[in-house]
């Protein structure tokens, strides 16, 4: 064989030779045991991972919202309103036109939300939401029907009101809610916010984490002409509204670690409540 002849015998068997190790490689992809694209492969992993993790804590949160939902309420206020007509007395130079009671009309509107903590019919709620003396309240529960408050414990000190209802006899049962620890909290944790934001809008859920703690901040009320100042609050990014007041901020277990309260009228999404432990003493000395 000459120089030439081996020279073409050698190339052919590398030739031969690179076409079997292809086929080596397609076979192993098309049976898995070589990765296509490891890069592809290693995003892949962990892209089930994260998937996993965000499922769990999704579930976490639904898991809490349907315990806790059938203990939240809407508080109504209902209030008598005069009416006025105009009069004309053309003897009276000076004020000819002056105003005569011609009736009166009921305005009802939802204000805030509450939450069940005792089943023989204790609410939660905040004493700006329940501040009118003169007015009549209710409580709207997660099944539509409506109670009227027959007794109402304010505690102006820490914007807290308990509302007690009668439920007909033979009516649903009462379910209260499971409270927490509001000393064991950390910056970052889950929190979960349920309430009637606007008033209108029942069963609204919203979720964030604690943003802050023990933060003292001086609260007013568009129900209300006056402030006031509360101390060791929680700050959360859960979104909450004017309606949310008296609404419950739950741990990921569904558990109450506060009570919404507040909201910064010049922020984004900085919402405040109160430790649901302060609301523990004072639950502590109701009958």
């Amino acid at each position: 064989m000459t120089e030439r002849q081996k020279a073409r015998e050698n190339m052919r068997n590398i030739f031969i030779t690179i076409l079997i190790g292809l086929n080596l490689i397609i076979l192993g992809q098309l049976n898995g045991f070589i990765p296509k694209y490891p890069g592809v492969g290693r995003a892949t992993i962990n892209n089930i991972g994260t998937s996993g993790s965000s499922t769990l804590n999704q579930n976490g949160i639904t898991t809490a919202v349907s315990t806790a939902l059938p203990s939240v309420v809407t508080v109504k206020m209902s209030t008598t309103v005069t009416d006025y007509s105009i009069e004309f007395n053309p003897y009276n130079w000076f004020s000819p036109f002056y105003r005569v009671p011609s009736g009166t009309h009921t305005n009802e509107q939802n204000i805030g939300s509450g939450f069940i903590v005792r089943a023989d019919g204790l609410i939660l709620t905040n004493k700006h939401v329940v501040s009118d003396e003169t007015s009549k309240y209710f409580v709207i529960t997660n099944d539509k029907k409506e109670y009227p408050i027959t007794q109402v414990y304010r505690d102006p000190a820490n914007d807290l009101a308990l509302l007690k209802i009668e439920p007909p006899a033979g009516g649903p049962v009462l379910k209260p809610l499971a409270l927490g620890d509001s000393s064991s909290l950390q910056l970052g944790q889950t929190v979960i916010a349920i309430g009637t934001p606007l008033g209108e809008f029942t069963n609204t859920v919203t979720s964030g984490i604690v943003s802050g703690l023990g933060r003292g901040i001086t609260a007013g009320s568009r129900y209300e002409g006056y402030v006031e100042k509360l101390d060791n609050i929680i700050q959360t990014d859960a979104a909450i509204n004017p309606g949310n007041s008296g609404g419950p901020l739950l741990n990921s277990n569904g558990e109450v670690i506060g009570i919404n309260t507040a909201v910064a009228q010049q922020g984004q999404n900085i919402g405040f409540a109160i430790p649901v432990n302060v609301m523990k003493g004072i639950l502590s000395k109701i009958q």
